[in-house]
């Protein structure tokens, strides 16, 4: 476990530092600004690949999807806690520059920009850290590794996401690619965070002999409740995007390019 703690305490920070001083020599024309939002773009990504992986790992290991075991599920949450604290500060360090850059100096102004413009990925990662590490790593026991597998899958879509707003960066919202990513990220989005729920009820029906309608009224209450928690925020998320791609979709060429 602490092992594990101080590899993720070395590794995200260190990506992202490394990432910032190669794109300010990179890209001198750049602001300090621009170079710290898409470097937590990549430490994001990377982690997003991470998480994936060991999540598949886990699903295709774990053919008992209530009692099968594997180490990643919870070692990969031990690894996962540095980033959420890194993730938070590095949000709070963008908005920093942002601010400041703007000749804005003022630190509870700074802070409370902070606060508005992230509340809801900041209560994201505080309830992972305060509410879902406990239950996976001690509340659940020795069970449901197979679950927190399909949790982890749940990353796939964060790439595309962090590509989009590179290009957008890079004003390459007219090209092809940024359109063929916006596709990838819904289809990804809709796939691994929304329809995973479903498939997560139906993986347990199968091995129970339960139809996909029986399942909620077969396990405990507040599995239910806990995946109502965490499905709220993604179908929310969704509609922000599918709203973003209508306007892509819906605005002409010309307009796009200015």
């Amino acid at each position: 476990m602490l092992l594990t703690l101080a590899w993720g305490s070395l590794f995200f920070p260190g990506l992202f530092v490394l990432c910032t001083r190669w794109l300010r020599r990179a890209r001198p024309e750049w602001t300090y600004h621009d170079c710290v939002m898409i470097s937590t773009r990549v430490v994001s990504s990377a982690q997003a690949v991470l998480a994936t992986g060991s999540g598949i790992v886990i699903i295709h290991t774990c053919r008992n999807v209530v009692s099968d075991r594997h180490w990643l599920a919870r070692e990969y949450v031990w690894f996962l806690i540095p980033y959420m604290v890194y993730d938070t500060y590095a949000m709070y360090l963008s908005e920093w520059y942002r601010t400041t850059e703007q000749n804005c100096r003022y630190s509870l102004t700074i802070f409370r920009n902070f606060l508005s413009k992230n509340r809801l990925m900041i209560t994201h990662h505080v309830v992972i850290l305060l509410v879902l590490v406990p239950v996976t790593q001690r509340l659940r026991g020795d069970l449901g590794d197979f679950f927190v597998g399909c949790i982890f899958t749940a990353e796939l879509s964060t790439p595309f996401v962090s590509l989009g707003r590179v290009l957008i960066k890079l004003k390459q919202q007219h090209t092809l690619l940024y359109k063929v990513n916006g596709i990838l990220t819904l289809t990804t989005f809709l796939s691994c965070r929304i329809l995973l729920f479903p498939f997560m009820y139906w993986s347990y029906g199968q091995q129970q002999r339960l139809s996909l309608l029986q399942v909620p009224f077969r396990i405990p209450f507040y599995c239910n409740v806990a995946n109502a928690f965490l499905i709220a925020p993604q179908i929310y998320w969704f509609s922000l995007l599918c709203k973003k791609a209508a306007r892509l979709f819906d605005t002409p060429p010309a307009e796009k390019d200015g």
